[in-house]
């Protein structure tokens, strides 16, 4: 542990810790960041890290990267099979849908293999073939086959194999720190950030106690917004760091992008590609389980067609407007919802093959060709879904297993669920936010556009910790710790306390804001959007941050207030999206990424197809294309949120001469 002094404060204790670079996240993203943080640093001459860089993680077996994941979860890199490719051509898929800076797609292909081969070197077990090829397949948005995988837990081998990378670099980690507030001096462009307040729930006794970590640098590499939606595929306990980063300062950009898709709800996750690329049934049920019916017959007319849609949702798994039309993939996700919304509830059932009542019977041979030809060679002719499964991916069946729920004997619930964020806190080419000297990486960086290619998300935070460590040392230098606690820090923290301690005498729990919060996010912010109800869900999730600052959250114990934290947390990062969406569909935007837009004056999707709020059949906007070439960018200040519209960074062609590139290198020039 680094060393550290401890005050009190209004009764509070306080230890304050100083260091060099504190890592906040301990997933892969911030456990590969602290890795190279800790290489760059050993180049300069380092040799001890106790008192240089430290990791704090709420929980180190916690975490996205630790305990989520599909039948394939995919790491996209360039491609590294012998077929051509090239970082211009992975960078243009990066950009396609829009609202992408390409200074960021480029560095992400440029550093895919170099990222990719780190993570081949600490043990995660990518498969090659006998030559040495890193074989691949193709994943959703993916014009090539650029995707691999280490099986359904990859980031989770990631995560764990970088941990021992860590560990033998002896770099400390601290666990059980649940991260309150920024530090941070100056206002506006001049705004630095100085440092990390945790409350610790290592500590004993029933009384809170704080750390202060005062750093150089800080990188947050906390994960994804996973709690805002009562229909989510994160892993619990999911809160981002977003509502604390809007809070000291940090922009946001593209927040109206999240991805949502099938996936299983009473274990969460994704129903990605095998399980719907061996066709199983699908069947809806009242709650109390009467009145199976394979309801998809209502939305295509032919059992190769229905079987069809349902392969090709394994690697089209995102929910996608533009695979709406002539039986897109994407009308499954419509379908499930509609159902849903009437409060069935709907399963994949393993055990038997589509038998859509009124269509002919289902046959393997009668698929459209892409399918038969993807399972003809896969060897997948087995007579059920169960079998087909089995055969091509033992792993999908057994995490099932893991977790108490068995393929081969029952049907698995499924609902349309959100699960990844597209966009996130605004960095520069080095991964730095808008405020210096904090970083942000990871799904907590609002790196990717539009839409993003399967498992380019897991090469992302890989590539962006790589830069942003290559920046921290090379750029500010690896020597110093952060500031000594100073009387403006003191009081600061002071405030803070008083705040805090206050909400002990609040009548609303966070169990009950939460609960607003997540099913306000699952009607208004998730796959469905409306003109006529985004401004009311705005104006709602406003007035409860109001409330919440104004009377806080109650609480009774150390692990309460932790939980009433993130609470407050979660209510600003709702607003900030939702201010995004309602900004967004206020400039004209229609249906894209992985939403739709619902208006009156809309084309209707499929007659089946129902909005849940009128029982009519949905009518949504389309896509308003030109608005691919601007980026929203949402900050928080003392009137509120404010939104701006920035063009993406483009990139200049590379007419650098090589002397001159490594003396830009070598000199350091480059950081400048």
């Amino acid at each position: 542990m680094t060393s550290h002094d401890t005050i009190s404060i209004e009764g509070w204790s306080v230890e304050i810790h100083r260091t060099h670079t504190v890592v906040v996240g301990a997933g892969a993203a911030g456990i590969n960041c602290a890795v190279h943080l800790a290489e760059f640093m050993r180049a300069e001459g380092a040799t001890d890290f106790a008192d240089r860089l430290c990791v704090i993680t709420r929980g180190i077996g916690l975490g996205a990267s630790r305990m989520s994941g599909s039948d394939k979860q995919t790491y996209y890199k360039l491609g590294a099979a012998g077929d051509a490719d090239s970082a211009a051509e992975f960078a243009a898929t990066l950009t396609t849908g829009g609202c992408c800076h390409e200074d960021l797609a480029l560095i992400e292909a440029l550093g895919s293999l170099r990222e990719f081969f780190h993570l081949v070197r600490a043990g995660v077990p990518f498969p090659h073939d006998s030559l040495g090829r890193f074989v691949g397949y193709k994943t959703d948005h993916d014009p090539a086959s650029r995707a691999t995988s280490a099986g359904p837990k990859t980031s989770k081998f990631m995560s764990e194999s970088l941990q021992r990378e860590l560990d033998q670099l002896g770099v400390p980690i601290h666990d059980r720190q649940e991260v309150v507030h920024l530090l941070t001096t100056g206002e506006g462009d001049a705004r630095q950030c100085t440092g990390v307040v945790t409350l610790d729930l290592s500590a004993p006794g029933d009384t809170p106690a704080l750390r202060v970590y005062l750093a150089k640098h800080v990188v947050l590499a906390a994960g994804g917004p996973g709690e805002l939606y009562a229909t989510s595929v994160y892993p619990l306990g999911q809160v981002g760091l977003h509502g604390v980063a809007l809070r000291a300062g940090l922009a946001g950009e593209n927040l109206t992008e999240s991805q949502f898709g099938l996936a299983s709800i009473s274990f969460r996750w994704n129903v990605s590609g095998t399980y719907m690329q061996v066709v199983p049934r699908v069947i809806s049920t009242e709650a109390d389980g009467s009145d199976e019916r394979e309801f998809l017959v209502d939305y295509f007319a032919d059992t190769p067609t229905l079987a069809g849609a349902t392969f090709l949702k394994g690697y089209q798994w995102p929910f996608d407007p533009q695979k709406l039309t002539d039986a897109g993939s994407s009308i499954i996700d419509l379908a499930v919802f509609t159902e849903t919304s009437k409060g069935r509830k709907v399963f994949l059932d393993f055990r038997a093959n589509p038998t859509p009542v009124g269509l002919a019977a289902f046959d393997l041979a009668a698929l459209p060709d892409e399918a038969r030809l993807y399972l003809e060679s896969a060897d997948a002719s087995q007579a059920t879904p169960i079998e087909r499964l089995a055969h091509m991916n033992t792993p999908a069946i057994d995490i099932y297993t893991e977790n108490g729920i068995d393929l081969y004997t029952e049907p698995l619930e499924i609902a349309v669920c959100a699960q990844h964020c597209n966009g996130g806190l605004a960095i520069d080419e080095w991964w730095q936010s808008t405020v210096e000297g904090c970083f942000v990486i990871g799904e907590l960086a609002g790196s990717h556009g539009v839409k993003r290619p399967g498992g380019s998300a897991l090469n992302a935070g890989q590539t962006g910790g790589l830069r942003a460590a290559e920046y921290i040392v090379r750029g500010y230098g690896a020597e110093g710790v952060g500031d000594a606690m100073n009387d403006a820090t003191r009081d600061e923290l002071s405030l803070l306390v008083s705040r805090l301690a206050a909400w002990q005498t609040s009548t609303r729990s966070p169990e009950d804001a939460l609960d607003e919060i997540q099913q306000r996010m699952t009607a208004h912010g998730a796959h469905l959007r409306s003109v006529t109800t985004s401004h009311a869900a705005l104006d709602a999730a406003t007035a409860l941050c109001e409330t919440i600052g104004q009377a806080g959250l109650v609480w009774t114990s150390p692990r309460d207030l932790a939980q009433a934290i993130n609470v407050d947390h979660q209510a600003v990062t709702s607003a900030a999206i939702l201010f995004a969406i309602d900004s967004l569909i206020a400039a004209g935007a229609g249906s894209r990424g992985s939403h739709v837009v619902s208006a009156a004056d809309g084309d209707v999707v499929h007659p089946n197809v129902l909005d849940p709020v009128s029982g009519e059949p949905l009518r949504i906007k389309p896509e308003n294309v030109a608005l691919r070439e601007s980026i929203l960018r949402v900050s928080l200040g003392a009137d509120g949120f404010a939104a701006e519209a920035i063009p993406p960074r483009k990139v200049a062609e590379n007419d650098v001469a090589f002397e001159l590139a490594w003396k830009a290198y070598t000199d350091g020039a480059m950081f400048k």
